[in-house]
């Protein structure tokens, strides 16, 4: 009886309904949330398994070190494209991290509040602009600037180091590649770091220029130290978006399999492999498998980095 009464007691119901609303929608995104950390696993698994056949027929020491790239002769080495993939990546991540960070410091730092918010507007605009019309700009601007001026100029002051030798003369390589990506790259590590570099108190800043220190000396030894977790996550996202680039990198780099010997040389990285060759002699057999296993591999290298990049950070931050 008593129960009955209070089934039908107005407080009660509104407290039930309440109840049953906050259960439905933390199952809701509790499953959405289980979804998307299941995404990586996922694509993981079904990678694998159309990778299996080349990984069954071929050793993978011989597929990731070997050079020779015949698909019609059932010959898949990975080891160019590997390496012309971390090339790329590291000369764009060389460019673009010094600007970006003293950019950052400008904004948050130096800049008054009209400029930054001009500034930042630009970078934003940036940032939106599709990866394909960064590609036609650097085919029309930077490989004719880098035939006609770069080239000459490294190659004539530096041609004595093998990395500086200029053995390329179309202008299309692994420096218009790591120009285009670095200018890629720039609005992600700039906005993350001045979010970074804002959010330092502003007592730290205050009590290091009231112990004497210069602006910069603050810059550098208080708000760099306390917010430089924050600074490294944005490069490595910074990284993570290098890496994974295609359309843009594709477009400039010259795309020929070969191991990069100077910054000038035309490079092959995976994922242009992947976006130039999918779809096409997939009667090849094994073809398709080796292009799985081209996704794949992309896919470890990214999670091996991102990861020891995360243990970086978490023993950065014990120790501070």
């Amino acid at each position: 009886m008593a129960t009955e009464i209070a089934d039908k007691n107005p407080a009660f119901v509104f407290r039930k309904k309440r109840r049953d609303k906050n259960l439905f929608a933390q199952r809701i995104m509790g499953s959405l949330t289980s979804a998307v950390l299941l995404l990586v696993p996922l694509i993981t698994v079904i990678l694998l398994i159309r990778a299996w056949p080349i990984l069954t027929s071929k050793p993978i020491v011989e597929l990731i070190f070997s050079t020779t790239w015949h698909p019609m002769k059932e010959e898949f080495g990975f080891y160019s494209f590997i390496m012309g993939t971390l090339w790329v990546t590291g000369m764009a991540m060389i460019i673009a991290v010094p600007p970006s960070l003293l950019t950052a410091i400008f904004l948050a730092e130096y800049a008054p509040t009209r400029t930054r918010s001009l500034v930042k507007s630009f970078i934003d605009i940036l940032a939106g602009i599709p990866s394909v019309v960064f590609g036609i700009w650097g085919v029309i601007v930077i490989v004719p600037f880098v035939r006609d001026v770069l080239a000459p100029i490294l190659d004539r002051w530096l041609g004595f180091i093998p990395l500086f030798q200029n053995n390329n003369p179309t202008g299309y390589g692994l420096l218009a590649g790591g120009l285009v990506l670095a200018v890629m790259v720039f609005p992600i590590i700039i906005s993350l770091a001045d979010e970074v570099i804002s959010a330092v108190p502003q007592g730290l800043r205050e009590a290091s220029l009231t112990l004497g220190a210069t602006r910069w000396q603050m810059i550098r030894s208080v708000v760099f130290r306390y917010g430089r977790s924050g600074v490294i996550a944005a490069v490595m996202l910074g990284f993570s978006r290098a890496f994974g680039e295609t359309m843009a990198v594709m477009m400039v780099i010259g795309n020929v399999p070969l191991i990069p010997r100077s910054i000038f040389d035309p490079a092959y990285p995976i994922t242009a492999l992947i976006a130039n060759n999918y779809g096409e002699m997939m009667s090849i057999p094994l073809y398709d498998s080796a292009l799985m296993l081209g996704a794949l591999i992309l896919l470890v290298i990214v999670l091996i980095f991102n990861l020891t990049s995360r243990l970086a950070l978490v023993r950065l931050i014990r120790r501070d």
